[in-house]
């Protein structure tokens, strides 16, 4: 039996995400990618809250991609967590494949100096 790429993405993501939990000390960085933006938020499940969030709406880069503002906002989001004092995270790829614009995020949030 085949499922649409919906289907299959909340399939993975449900695996995920009982695997993966954020915590206080260590908060989940989720990811959201759609054909227009990227989109990263740092969750304390625990608790239910939005710790930092970061998308492409709001940064820029001159002349980029998708890729390049991918990393984009991996940076900003590090940045801004670094100031909540924030710097181990949980990676979850929400059912995304970890290549182009989810591992660029992914490399732009290490290189801002988070941990994960």
């Amino acid at each position: 039996m085949a499922f649409d790429k919906a289907t299959r993405r909340k399939r993975i993501q449900r695996i995920i995400r009982t695997k993966v939990a954020g915590t206080s000390e260590r908060p989940r960085l989720s990811v959201f990618r759609s054909n227009t933006g990227i989109y990263a938020q740092i969750i304390d499940d625990t608790v239910g809250h939005t710790l930092v969030a970061a998308s492409s709406k709001h940064v820029s880069v001159d002349g980029g991609n998708g890729v390049a503002l991918a990393a984009a906002v991996g940076k900003e989001l590090a940045s801004r967590a670094q100031e909540k004092g924030i710097t181990k995270v949980v990676f979850d790829r929400s059912g995304y494949l970890y290549h182009g614009r989810v591992k660029s995020l992914a490399e732009g949030a290490r290189e801002g100096g988070l941990n994960f």
